[in-house]
């Protein structure tokens, strides 16, 4: 009985798992090493969430360059007129049409379909300048045009800056009655679209160059060596069937001393030199 007892109990014994040894001189959860050393836990690496980023190099600067002057050499007024003596100015009254100063402006009005007319100033005679006019169309639709004539030498000879009712604009030479266009219509968003309306032309000349303005917004350039020096006018032309009236105020004229050749400003035109006749300027 006692020999089957000690006999049960060396089996369970024996029959238990094998402790776990962990290698020599690792460390455990329970403080100890087997073979006798102190357990030290290594730092973990902290967790980086939001790693930091190179920084970039800055970019180099780039020197400003200045703005190239619009209206360069502009001198002082030499004259202005507030259309208040009708004598200055061309005038004329018939069944196409009239060109009238009253009340401080000049009205053309033109009542015939595909008629023109135009109003050109008694002086003084013009080389080198800036001149400004207001233009107010009262009456005017689509192709309709008008605008400012300058470097005038007769009522066959002159520029022309022309404003369309659609909102387009462009220069014009006229040459013994026929017009060639110096640039294509372009549009703007200065020129009034149909009326009423009211916007300030400006053109600035100097030797051949020319530079045109709206509302003191720069346009574009037209270079043309034809007409040196003229007078001023004005202009208005019906181009489909209804009448148009246009009147133009406040006239200021100065002065312009500046040599060529000039930086060009961007965009620029050079007219073609071929012609496109047309059966009215």
């Amino acid at each position: 009985m006692t020999t089957f007892a000690t006999g049960l109990l060396l089996s369970t014994i024996s029959c238990a798992p094998a402790p776990l040894r962990l290698p020599p001189n690792t460390p455990d959860l329970g403080g100890g090493t087997e073979g006798g050393g102190t357990a030290t836990l290594l730092p973990t690496a902290p967790t980086v969430w939001f790693p930091p980023t190179d920084t970039l190099a800055p970019l180099p600067t780039r020197a400003s360059t200045p703005t190239p002057e619009p209206r360069p050499g502009l001198g002082p007024v030499i004259f202005t007129d507030d259309f208040s003596d009708p004598s200055q100015w061309l005038t004329a009254e018939s069944s196409q049409g009239s060109a009238i100063v009253i009340d401080n402006r000049i009205a053309l009005a033109v009542r015939e379909p595909r008629v023109g007319m135009l109003s050109l100033r008694d002086g003084p005679i013009l080389s080198d300048f800036y001149a400004e006019i207001i233009a107010r169309p009262s009456l005017c639709i689509g192709k309709d045009d008008y605008g400012l004539l300058y470097r005038a030498s007769s009522p066959n000879d002159y520029y022309r800056i022309a404003l369309t009712c659609d909102g387009t604009l462009r220069a014009d030479r006229i040459r013994s009655g026929q017009a060639s266009a110096m640039t294509l219509p372009t549009p703007s968003g200065d020129v009034p679209r149909g009326a009423p309306g009211e916007v300030r032309i400006g053109v600035w000349a100097s030797g051949s160059e020319m530079r045109v303005f709206l509302n003191d917004h720069y346009q574009f350039t037209v270079v043309d060596p034809l007409f040196r020096n003229g007078t001023l006018g004005v202009f208005a032309r019906s181009a489909g069937d209804t009448a148009v009236t246009i009147t133009f105020s406040d006239l200021v004229v100065s002065e312009v001393s500046y040599a060529s050749p000039t930086a060009t400003l961007t965009p620029s035109i050079t007219p073609k030199a071929t012609r496109t006749p047309r059966a009215t300027p």
